[in-house]
């Protein structure tokens, strides 16, 4: 049977030309595994002896299977941890911030999916009033690299922030209020997503008459002007590989000053521990009575800071595919969606896109774990109390 299904598509392919008309005048097809924008034969020798029409077929529509059920667990677990967020309120400034992951992480996962969806309608040449590969390029796979940079800022701000309430958390607690972390998230926002829109200005949405199914359908054809496309590449440029990768990098660092001050906190705690042990008080005065209340403030501080080594640790790991691609995309000039070697650029995009979705759907894990307030709210949003207090009742 899926021999049968990579014949029918590789005839399909040969055949997209006097279905679309207007793609063999654009170079953004980058289904159409016939036709090369290469003036190089050698090169296009090399690229086809990489990946074979039957081999290109079964890892990209089993990545795109893979993708789609990660994807879908991750809107279930955003859409949770958004209304357990909203349920909390937002008094503290690191629900804030935890609430702008996962709004980000739902939004990366919906676009996924959509994206997702017309690649699977591309392959089994499923005939729509729009051309789905394009069309999805302009409403899906061009906010990619700038989303992805979104959530990278975001959870470098999370990072920074907790490493600063840490090492100088008198002062930190000034001006880091639930006001001034709402204007930063907004701000990163502004800066990292908004430059997508500029896609636009290169591309258009056009109808154009289709003779094969005879009748007009929707597609999209580059806007041929050079300060468009340099304004692109270099939005591209900006937003979809050095702000990601500069925010890595501070993910990165304070992740691991974080772990250094935690293990300090421990050894000292510990060392506290031992030496209140050794003496025997009669009796409890109000000295130590504050000294417990800082001491459960401090446990507090810890557990949430531990929470955000998690996340970042899980960020860090799962984004760590996307920067080797990012690099590879900068160093060759050829591994991309249009160039010579575009079946391996689509095959390594669907394998580093599987990256942000599994780090999306598994905060609300550390979330439940690590947090107690989350985890009690939780509880009482999904019934899961009652279900327990159900069945204590029935035994």
């Amino acid at each position: 049977m899926l021999k049968v299904y990579v014949k029918m598509y590789v005839q399909s392919t040969e055949e997209d030309t006097a279905r679309y008309p207007a793609l063999d005048q654009m170079t953004d097809n980058p289904f159409h595994l016939r036709e090369d924008h290469s003036n190089d034969s050698s090169m296009l020798n090399v690229a086809d002896g990489i990946l074979s029409d039957e081999q290109f077929y079964i890892i990209s529509l089993f990545m795109i299977y893979l993708s789609q059920i990660i994807n879908i667990c991750a809107i279930i677990a955003n859409s949770l941890s958004i209304a357990v967020f909203v349920k909390l309120g937002f008094s503290e400034t690191s629900n804030i911030s935890l609430t702008a992951l996962a709004v980000c992480d739902f939004t990366l996962a919906v676009i996924y999916t959509w994206c997702n969806l017309c690649f699977w309608l591309t392959y089994h040449n499923v005939h729509l009033p729009f051309h789905s590969a394009n069309v999805s390029y302009l409403t899906g796979c061009a906010q990619f690299p700038f989303l992805s940079s979104t959530i990278a800022w975001i959870t470098a701000f999370i990072s920074f922030e907790r490493c600063l309430c840490i090492i100088v958390p008198l002062k930190v607690r000034r001006f880091i209020t639930p006001r001034s972390t709402f204007a930063a998230i907004l701000l990163i926002i502004l800066i990292t997503f908004c430059p997508s829109f500029f896609t636009y200005i290169s591309y258009k949405f056009v109808w154009a008459f289709n003779s094969y199914l005879n009748r007009t359908i929707l597609n999209t054809n580059p806007v041929n002007s050079e300060f468009a496309i340099l304004l692109e590449k270099i939005f591209l440029v900006i937003c979809g590989v050095i702000q990601p990768l500069v925010a890595f990098s501070i993910v990165l660092i304070c992740t691991l000053l974080l772990v250094i001050q935690l293990r300090k906190i421990s050894s000292w705690r510990m060392s506290v521990t031992s030496a209140k042990s050794q003496r025997v008080q009669p009796k409890e005065n109000p000295a130590s009575s504050s000294s417990a209340a800082e001491a459960r403030i401090s446990q507090k501080e810890e557990r949430l800071v531990r929470m955000v080594v998690a996340i970042a640790t899980i960020f860090i790991v799962s984004y760590i595919p996307t920067c080797i691609s990012l690099l590879c995309h900068v160093v060759f000039d050829e591994l991309n969606m249009f160039g010579v070697y575009r079946r391996l650029s689509i095959v390594s995009a669907h394998i580093t896109s599987l990256g942000q979705p599994i780090s999306g759907s598994v905060n609300i894990l550390i979330y439940y774990k690590m947090a107690s307030k989350f985890r009690s709210v939780f509880r009482r949003l999904v019934r899961l109390d009652r279900q327990k207090q159900k069945r204590n009742e029935l035994e």
